[in-house]
């Protein structure tokens, strides 16, 4: 009996003390490394105005639809697109006619909103969701396509615009993995910096 009560009492000193380190301790250590080391990225990478309000994030892709913004990846995250609460992709497999008819759909807007010719070659993320349907990330490709729109409804040159473009691309995640990116949201805030 006393063996059983020798173990049971060694079993509740090793959880709370494994409990204090893992759910306490732990946390707390790694939450103050967070803030001390990377506090933009530890607090959810905002984005704030001139004013002081926070405008986005840096991870959260945004619906711009207007012709003087950069227009990011299509969206199936909730009813209207970028819903941060219903984030998710189609779900619609390779062989789904919706799915075709959607992107076919999307290129024919991508061609006319860009000023593109009927048959010109439209890069893939202008025209798919991503997984999330969050993703504020275009490739460099889509980017380039839409300069022009933009310089033109902004009434800025294509010069400025496209280095705008070159400060809010990412290379290769440690130079070797990925593509490089233009963030959306970034890109379309630093545009409106611009106006003002």
């Amino acid at each position: 009996m006393k063996t059983i009560i020798a173990e049971f009492s060694r079993s509740i000193v090793a959880t709370v003390f494994f409990a204090v380190i893992v759910c306490g301790a732990y946390p707390l250590v790694i939450f103050g490394l967070g803030q001390v080391m990377f506090p933009h990225q530890a607090n959810g990478s905002l984005i704030v105005d001139k004013k002081g309000t926070v405008v986005g994030s840096e991870l959260i892709g945004q619906n711009f639809s207007s012709d003087k913004y950069f227009h990011p990846r299509p969206s199936a995250a909730g009813n209207n697109g970028y819903d941060p609460a219903a984030s998710g992709g189609s779900n619609l497999g390779p062989t789904s006619g919706t799915l075709y008819t959607n992107i076919m759909n999307n290129i024919a807007a991508y061609r006319s909103d860009n000023g593109l010719v009927t048959n010109a070659p439209v890069p893939a993320d202008a025209v798919t969701e991503s997984g999330s349907g969050l993703d504020p990330h275009i490739s460099v490709a889509n980017a380039e396509l839409q300069i022009s729109r933009v310089a033109k409804q902004r009434g800025l040159s294509e010069d400025k615009v496209r280095a705008l473009v070159e400060e809010n691309t990412s290379g290769r995640d440690l130079g070797l993995f990925g593509e490089p990116r233009v963030n959306v949201v970034t890109l379309n805030f630093a545009l409106d910096g611009l106006g003002k």
